[in-house]
């Protein structure tokens, strides 16, 4: 049995299948979107429901909302009539997924759902089943064979539900203005909400711990201005204060092979000029990618008057746990 050429197969099907969906798009998508928009903006929810396998996929397309700024919540359709429709409110979206649209835990419960001021969104594979002609939007999520051998098991079935949940909320998102300052309100923990949270000035070490210098120092007093500081660039600053150029240990390892009398030269004949930098009122992402992009390990940070107030040491991100 080649088991490589059997998991090709099992890909490519829902690959056809996926490819199938985003080939049938209409309006029902767009009305889907209008409904869930208008309803949030109201201060409304989503409320998932689904059974079995549709339900799991339902749990992730609720997650995926509402960390995208529009909350949903999953309703359990075997409690729903036993109390759970509390979670429902007047000015809520309905979303029932079913491959079926006969699913009978969801039939029993939408004369309920139809007492409150909600909008009902189906997605389901049958357009003519009782859910779909009995909800407001209907979305087509059918297939026309799953990637089971049998064709039995849910898997084409529930890929093109993902996807097409995916497709929702992602739409939605752009559509809402949601942007990478409001996703890291809902997502704080981990590298991610540190690195769209942080700003430079956070990261940054202080201008206590700078060795800014003028151009005329001798290279010898900048490396004891660097050594005092703990530093590993000097900032080469004018008479008022604003960046001139930078000069590293770097800069001093190069020159010194080709420069007998270095130690006694001025620091601005050897420096940096014109240095990548940041001012400190920029994302700490911004950070990461100067690093990455230029490859320095030293990022000076400057005030709307171009005067250095801080640097960013590559060695202070895994502190930060930005890396």
């Amino acid at each position: 049995m080649d088991y490589l050429e059997k998991a090709r197969r099992v890909i490519a099907l829902e690959l056809a299948e996926v490819q199938r969906l985003g080939a049938r798009l209409d309006d029902s998508f767009t009305q889907a979107v209008e409904t869930i928009r208008q309803s949030v903006e109201k201060r409304g929810k989503v409320v998932v429901v689904g059974v079995g396998k549709s339900g799991h996929i339902g749990e992730k397309i609720a997650a995926t909302l509402t960390s995208t700024g529009s909350p949903a919540v999953v309703l359990n359709s075997l409690n729903a009539l036993h109390g759970d429709l509390g979670v429902v409110a007047d000015g809520d979206v309905v979303l029932a997924l079913s491959a079926s649209g006969e699913t009978d835990e969801l039939i029993n419960i939408l004369p309920a759902l139809q007492r409150f001021d909600v909008r009902i969104i189906a997605m389901t594979g049958n357009a003519k089943s009782f859910l779909a002609q009995n909800c407001h939007v209907h979305m087509d999520a059918s297939v026309e064979q799953e990637a089971c051998p049998l064709n039995l098991a849910p898997t084409s079935s529930t890929t093109v539900m993902l996807v097409l949940g995916d497709a929702l909320a992602m739409v939605l998102l752009e559509a809402r203005g949601f942007n990478k300052e409001d996703f890291a309100r809902y997502h704080p923990g981990g590298r991610l909400g540190r690195t769209l949270l942080l700003k430079v000035h956070q990261i940054m070490r202080s201008a206590e711990q700078m060795a800014v210098v003028p151009p005329t120092l001798l290279v010898r007093e900048v490396l004891h201005a660097m050594a005092k500081a703990r530093a590993g660039a000097a900032e080469v600053v004018d008479e008022k204060g604003r960046l001139l150029g930078i000069f590293t240990h770097g800069d001093f390892g190069r020159h010194f092979q080709k420069q007998a009398d270095l130690l006694e030269r001025a620091v601005g004949d050897f420096m940096t000029r014109h240095p990548i930098t940041i001012h400190g009122d920029r994302l700490a992402a911004e950070v990461l990618h100067i690093l990455e992009t230029h490859r320095i390990d030293d990022l000076v940070v400057l005030d709307e008057s171009d005067r250095p107030i801080g640097v960013v040491d590559s060695q202070d991100l895994a502190r930060f746990k930005l890396i």
